[in-house]
């Protein structure tokens, strides 16, 4: 069983930790229990709880203390806060690799400049970019917020081959804010444009073979 720390004091000022409360840090009569593949136990006295965790050579972790009774569950603690501390190292890399781009565009835009900045859109999107696209209103453009919900409905469709919307259209202040997400991530367009490359050389190298060959 994982050696609790989850109450670790210093100096007497209290907890530092915010991990849960494990084995016998579980101050509580009894507990709503749920075994190790997730299964429902029910309520059982604590003091059943940890011998079931001890027989089993398992933690017993409260996973929800406000609710009534207390919900606690039988895991590897060590093995738990391991996989957790990957699946965050991945979430931060994703997060990471996710760029942000932004257009601008005002309500009454013309259709040359549309399909330019439309361009700027579907080639951020390719790339697996996020795109913010932004709606600028002047003086009396103010009043007409339905001239920018249709050209963003407008742009998300043209793109919709490409990417999604993941934040519908919001006023803030004098400009209308939409968020454009890509089908495939940043690190997918990388494998596949790798891909690309490594078949390209591959034919170069098969032409020019062909080509020695008749020589």
């Amino acid at each position: 069983m994982t050696p609790d720390t989850s109450n670790t004091t210093k100096l007497g000022r209290g907890p530092i930790s915010a991990e849960p409360r494990i084995n016998d840090r579980i101050r509580v009569s009894e507990v709503r229990l749920v075994g190790p593949n997730g299964e429902q136990v029910g309520i059982v006295p604590v003091q059943d709880a940890l011998r079931l965790a001890q027989e089993a050579d398992l933690d017993l972790v409260e996973v929800a203390p406000t609710a009534r009774p207390p919900v606690a569950k039988l895991m590897d603690y060590g093995k738990y806060k391991y996989e957790s501390a990957v699946k965050a190292r991945e979430s931060r890399k994703n997060q990471s690799n996710t760029i942000i781009k932004e257009i601008k565009l005002r309500p009454k835009i013309d259709p040359h400049d549309y399909e330019t900045k439309k361009g700027h859109v579907v080639r951020f999107l390719k790339g697996g970019d996020k795109v913010k696209v932004t709606i600028m209103f002047r003086g009396r453009e103010q009043s007409r917020p339905e001239l920018g919900r249709r050209l963003l409905a407008r742009l998300a469709e043209d793109v919709q081959d490409l990417g999604a919307v993941e934040s519908q259209p919001k006023q803030d202040g004098r400009n209308m804010v939409m968020v454009i997400g890509p089908h495939k991530r940043r690190s997918e367009h990388k494998a596949e444009a790798r891909a690309a490359a490594g078949g390209g050389k591959g034919r170069q190298q098969a032409q020019r073979e062909q080509v020695g060959q008749e020589g």
